[in-house]
């Protein structure tokens, strides 16, 4: 397998390969999770490690657990782990979510972060490699295994932080919420304000009370340029937008 390195931040490299890559969502959701410092994270289906990778670029969370199914994916972060110079708080964990692993921190972590599987099992045509359906499809894990598995590792009030394409925005709602994990925030992102938006980037809080707050859209381009919000999000990251 070929692999390359890609240099994130100063002493930061992620490893990127046929199978396991990742693109402009990752660093859209990793800004929308509002992390802190203090915080205990875990990363589901994480696949080549990008969201927490990008985590450590400024103020990173106390701990992240990384979580993926597949072998290759933990393989190629642990590489990025082996080939940056930072230390950095990341635990790669081979594992099915569906039944996480032992020791796990059950009830103990303040975030949760997912790029799942954009499209339902049995909608659409499956893409040709294992790897890129499991990364696409539901064929391993659905939206309420995703649910379940978050609020089991989530404190009272922690957060789930997901992204989606909008035609499914109304299954995560009501997925979240079947697993009391309130929806509290949601934010559409769209190229420019002609277009239609193409991701949706939500955030539930365990035991929370209703209310859901629907924040300005983001668009990413202005004319040929990446808006300046954007930029700040992406840190300039150019070649994902």
């Amino acid at each position: 397998m070929n692999y390359e390195f890609e240099n994130l931040a100063e002493g930061i490299v992620v490893c990127r390969g046929e199978n396991h890559t990742f693109g402009t969502d990752a660093f859209l959701l990793t800004g929308f999770s509002c992390y802190r410092e203090k915080d205990r994270v875990c990363d589901l289906g994480t696949g080549c490690g990008i969201i927490p990778l990008l985590m450590q670029r400024n103020r990173p969370p106390k701990e992240i657990y990384a979580v993926d199914i597949q072998p290759e994916a933990i393989a190629q972060l642990n590489l990025a782990l082996e080939n940056s110079t930072k230390n950095m708080a990341i635990t790669p964990v081979c594992t099915d979510l569906k039944e996480l692993w032992e020791g796990a921190p059950y009830g103990m972590l303040d975030l949760v972060v997912c790029n799942p599987p954009y499209k339902a099992n049995g909608a659409g045509i499956l893409s040709a490699g294992a790897a890129q359906q499991i990364a696409r499809h539901e064929t391993e894990c659905t939206l309420d295994d995703i649910c379940k598995a978050a609020a089991k590792l989530l404190n009272y009030h922690g957060r789930l932080c997901m992204c989606f394409r909008p035609e499914r925005l109304a299954d995560v709602l009501n997925t979240m919420r079947a697993n009391k994990i309130e929806p509290k925030r949601l934010r559409m992102v769209s190229k420019n304000p002609d277009s239609a938006p193409w991701l949706c980037l939500v955030e539930g809080k365990k035991c929370a009370k209703p209310f859901l707050q629907v924040e300005p859209s983001l668009f990413v381009r202005s004319g040929n340029e990446m808006t300046s919000e954007a930029a700040q999000i992406c840190h300039f990251g150019e070649n994902y937008l």
